[in-house]
């Protein structure tokens, strides 16, 4: 059975974020706040923590859409090609927010090493930012899509826990979530492909 921290008007807690991160070092699987909908994620350098988010998926790892947050630009620079001086004003006036953006990627360890974009996020959420603070490498991301055809993505965090229990280790729990996903945009090529429109502003691209 998974374990619940609760977090109240989305403030910090250091003392439950060092408790989520050490979930996370040993191969955990969590539930977080994001600016948009409840995510779903482990470590990106935590083979375990991978393996079994792909299982959940019902995917292949090495073939996994998995996103990954990012702490800041800085993190970025690790991990995508140099960006050109349009493409980084575009993601400074997107990021952080409720954006994913596919950009080209360096080569990246195992098991994405025969990946050539990677997807990115920078949240704006105070729990999210804070919990990244703690984390020695970049967090993986996926949504937790609802079953029910109606209701894309369950915002009730208790709905969340009962079906995720048995799957996760931990939950962040702040309240009810958003219903509304990232806008998902390509960057891969000459100009931005939009993927799938969601709560990021089209205006800022």
């Amino acid at each position: 059975m998974a374990d619940v921290l609760k977090f109240y008007q989305s403030k910090p807690n250091l003392k439950l974020l060092n408790k989520a991160a050490d979930v996370l070092e040993k191969g955990g699987l969590i539930i977080y706040p994001t600016d948009t909908v409840y995510a779903l994620g482990c470590l990106s350098n935590n083979n375990k923590g991978l393996q079994r988010l792909a299982n959940i998926k019902g995917i292949k790892l090495d073939k996994a859409p998995f996103s990954f947050f990012m702490r800041d630009f800085n993190d970025l620079s690790h991990y995508v090609k140099p960006l050109d001086n349009a493409t980084f004003k575009l993601l400074k006036r997107c990021l952080p927010g409720p954006f994913t953006f596919i950009l080209p990627c360096l080569k990246l360890p195992k098991p994405f090493e025969k990946r050539k974009s990677i997807g990115i996020r920078m949240a704006n959420h105070p729990i999210l930012d804070a919990l990244m603070d703690f984390l020695k490498a970049p967090l993986i991301t996926t949504s937790l899509h609802d079953e029910d055809e109606i209701l894309d993505y369950t915002t009730d965090p208790d709905i969340i826990y009962e079906r995720w229990e048995s799957k996760i280790d931990l939950l962040l729990e702040d309240g009810f979530g958003g219903n509304i996903p990232s806008t998902v945009v390509d960057l891969c090529s000459p100009l931005p492909q939009i993927v799938r429109e969601g709560k990021g502003d089209l205006n800022l691209l």
